[in-house]
């Protein structure tokens, strides 16, 4: 049972409402994690200003996001998180064979993406931390601390 009410446009607080009708046309239905966020106006509204300055400052193409997220929600082991970026990176371009090559970790399609994802899946399992050989090949692959504020930082 959750402890937290996944609301509907209607059930949400009066001051999330619309934010939250903002997303359900982006998606085509309020999500889970929407629904769920809509709950605590502050973490609702936290997470729209995070994805509005990626869309704003961000560098990475649609693909390159969808993929370190798939990543990030294999390493994680959040079901939800894969099946969301599963759909979100097909959306995006990606095939389906592309996907599960991110989640099993062998992306030989894309040797720059395999570097970006590689330094992303040690973000993710090691708090934050990212080996020197991980980050240089990263960089060495031709991205950079600055390719985007979503970029891997340590």
């Amino acid at each position: 049972m959750s402890r937290v009410a996944v609301h509907t446009v209607e059930s949400a607080p009066q001051s999330v409402q619309d934010q939250l009708k903002t997303l359900e046309q982006k998606f085509g239905k309020v999500l889970n994690i929407h629904g769920a966020m809509a709950a605590s106006p502050v973490a609702l509204q936290t997470y729209i200003a995070i994805q509005q300055a990626i869309e704003d400052y961000g560098t990475f193409d649609a693909q390159t996001q969808e993929a370190i997220a798939l990543a990030v929600g294999t390493v994680d082991d959040c079901t939800y998180c894969q099946a969301a970026h599963t759909q979100g990176a097909k959306a995006a371009g990606l095939s389906e064979e592309q996907t599960v090559a991110i989640r099993r970790g062998d992306v030989d399609f894309d040797p720059k993406l395999a570097a970006l994802l590689n330094a992303a899946r040690q973000a993710a399992a090691d708090k934050g931390t990212i080996d020197d050989d991980a980050w240089q090949a990263a960089l060495d692959a031709g991205w950079t601390p600055r390719s985007s504020p979503n970029s891997p930082a340590t």
